[in-house]
């Protein structure tokens, strides 16, 4: 594809967005959420794969990524330690769901503070529950991080009456799929696995990299098989890995959890 008009906004408080752009009526579009460390994006290179998926899979044009990624090194150039997003949306135009011939893109970047509890998170684990919601199967956006997060809007909203630190959600086969806003993975018995992502829930770029460190076998994994796992870890990319000290009625030990980690490591760089 050829790359056509783009339009870079960093978002400050008199940014202004098109009440007909595609993005805000039709959630037309996606989004990567990065940690800043050092004024430095960590895991880059993914990220900008992801917007690169998201673009080929939803039939964007083909993004200036030097662009977007000069401009998101000026707007962190001053932080040191917080959160870039970056938000993608196809622009105004077309008649009503039809795309338009010429999109103009339009790249939205906002810098905002680091997630202070993460740092706790990551040596105390956390509690989840299991969510009431559940997510929908659609294979053409599966992996995807769109703008239509709806779903997820739902499964906090639930989540806001329980006593926990986030909810695992299952999908409506009720396998495990990922957490209100994190990835999920186990071990069991020296094998690292995930649930599968290919008909519903977003593909975490943390997750990729950990995929690139750690021999992990995404697969179909139903609620009871979960519970029975040695250890049970959250991740994204800005929490990092956050090991899981309980769902629902079932404990895990996160020291036990911590070292066999540590092991598959060990054991994967050897």
């Amino acid at each position: 594809m050829n790359k056509l008009k783009q339009t870079i906004k960093i978002i400050t408080p008199d940014t202004s967005i098109s009440t007909q752009d595609r993005g805000l009526n039709y959630g037309d579009g996606f989004f990567t959420t990065a940690s800043v460390v050092n004024s430095v994006v960590e895991h880059w290179d993914l990220h900008k794969a992801r917007l690169e998926e998201c673009a080929q899979r939803l039939f964007f044009p083909e993004l200036d990524l030097p662009a977007i990624e000069s401009r998101v090194n000026h707007a962190i150039s001053d932080t040191q330690t917080g959160i870039v997003k970056i938000v993608i949306t196809r622009g105004a135009g077309g008649r009503g769901y039809g795309l338009p011939d010429t999109p103009s893109i339009q790249v939205l970047i906002s810098v905002m503070p680091a997630v202070s509890h993460y740092k706790s998170w990551q040596q105390q684990g956390v509690n989840l529950e299991i969510s009431d919601v559940k997510l929908a199967h659609q294979p053409l956006l599966a992996g995807l991080k769109t703008l239509n997060r709806l779903e997820q809007v739902l499964i906090k909203k639930q989540m806001s009456s329980l006593e926990c630190d986030d909810v695992v959600v299952l999908d409506y086969d009720n396998n495990v799929i990922e957490c209100s806003a994190a990835n999920l993975f186990a071990i069991k018995d020296g094998q690292v696995m995930s649930p599968n992502l290919d008909r519903c829930g977003i593909t975490g770029v943390y997750l990729s990299a950990l995929y690139d460190k750690l021999a992990i076998e995404f697969k179909a994994i139903q609620l009871d098989e979960l519970l029975a796992m040695d250890a049970v870890f959250m991740c994204n990319s800005l929490m990092g890995v956050v090991p899981v000290a309980r769902i629902a009625d079932t404990q895990f030990d996160i020291e036990c959890s911590k070292a066999l980690l540590t092991a598959q490591f060990a054991k994967e760089s050897v």
